[in-house]
């Protein structure tokens, strides 16, 4: 047996962790490259966090856990729920998993057939189309550009329903774009779901202490209350509590998903490291002040690459609501021509060009759904950025 399986060659790599990969074996050469490719927070874990996770190995919770999660883990859950989103679940409404990837996994294959339909905005996580086919469903990809502030709208997704759809993927603050809806955008979509008894929402809300905006932050089930047992509230440590490989994502919905989510989760992985899961515990129960210093840290970064890349020739860059993502414009440098004199035909053309010239490590915007773009992430150093978008200023430049 020499070939693969048909599920496996559904999906792709991921883009976003094989521009990591190149960024690596670049500076294994010795070769000076910044990457602002990655989606993960240059904060450390916080220390109290740390310190949890290693009393919990000395006091011995090394063993096997129930399959999604500790009981306390879930009571920690369930209070971050009602503390931030004003959502009411049980023990049996939670799932624990080995990060948000996971959770998102688990919940497709457990409701996908094949030909079920998954409405997507693009510009999308790298991984949402790829984890439906996997699963055998259809990816049907809504497009939502610069001009109408990378959300859909809700005569867009009146459109794209049909029999077949099974579930609505909403990420807000996004992943790759940085935008969120409002309160009043969620329940304008809320009002087409409610026309639909097929259709699920799975809200991405990992970015959701990552905030910038005025307004508060609201999530989907938050304000479309009548919803509330046709969605999937999903989350996890890794992006707000700098817990990225530690693995623990989790999510809030109805009862019969997420038991078909413990019946998948049995026979793959089992429980989540029990190690992480205490380590998380005491990041959801834990003091919360610091998320707002690193916010602020976020924040001055953001302003600083969205002011660069607009001095730079060519692109537009939005000002994002949340996360740690901008997403740029590449129209005005399409048909631009390098100094070496090769065209800059697609924004893959563009993010080639950045590494090799400028030695600036980026994200296509095809990659995400929509072109010509591309995404970069800001957690990092803001000296480093300010050394990366001076070198996109000057690649920018000496296009002709």
């Amino acid at each position: 047996m020499t070939t693969t399986s048909s599920a496996l060659g559904r999906i792709a790599p991921s883009a976003t962790l094989a521009m990591s990969g190149r960024v690596m074996e670049l500076r294994a050469k010795g070769i000076d490259v910044i990457g602002l490719s990655a989606g993960e927070p240059d904060f450390d874990t916080p220390d109290f966090v740390k310190e949890a996770a290693i009393k919990a190995i000395r006091d011995g919770h090394t063993k096997y856990t129930a399959v999604d999660g500790i009981p306390e883990l879930k009571d920690a859950i369930a209070a971050k729920f009602k503390r931030d989103n004003s959502l009411e679940y049980g023990h049996d409404q939670i799932s624990v998993n080995a990060g948000g990837k996971h959770t998102l996994f688990n919940a497709f294959v457990a409701t996908l057939d094949a030909g079920d339909e998954v409405i997507i905005p693009a510009p999308y996580w790298v991984s949402y189309p790829d984890i439906v086919r996997f699963a055998g469903g259809e990816p049907v990809i809504l497009l939502a550009g610069a001009d109408q502030h990378y959300k859909i709208t809700p005569e867009q997704l009146e459109a794209a329903i049909t029999p077949k759809t099974r579930w609505l993927i909403l990420n807000s603050p996004s992943n790759p774009t940085g935008a969120a809806y409002s309160a009043e955008e969620f329940k304008a979509l809320g009002e087409v779901i409610a026309r639909y008894d097929n259709v699920m929402v799975m809200t991405d809300d990992m970015y959701e202490h990552i905030w910038y905006a005025d307004i508060p932050f609201t999530t989907f089930a938050e304000v479309c209350p009548a919803l509330y047992d046709r969605t999937l509230t999903v989350n996890g440590a890794s992006k707000a509590y700098a817990m990225t490989g530690w693995r623990i994502g989790y999510a809030g919905g109805p009862d019969w998903l997420i038991k078909g989510m413990r019946k998948l989760q049995s026979q793959s992985t089992s429980n989540p490291c029990s190690i992480s899961q205490h380590a998380a515990l005491a990041a959801l129960s834990g003091p919360q002040d610091f998320l707002k210093e690193r916010n602020d840290a976020f924040r001055s970064r953001r302003d600083l690459v969205v002011s660069m890349l607009n001095d730079a020739p060519g692109l537009s860059c939005p000002m994002p609501e949340g996360a740690f993502y901008v997403y740029p414009d590449a129209s005005g440098l399409m048909g631009k021509t390098t100094p070496a004199g090769n065209v800059i035909e697609s924004d893959e053309d563009l993010i080639g060009y950045f590494l090799d010239e400028a030695r600036v490590a980026a994200v296509h915007g095809a990659a995400f759904g929509l072109s010509p773009g591309f995404r970069i992430s800001y957690a990092t150093s803001y000296d480093v950025l300010e050394e990366a978008c001076t070198r996109i200023q000057s690649s920018c430049a000496a296009l002709a």
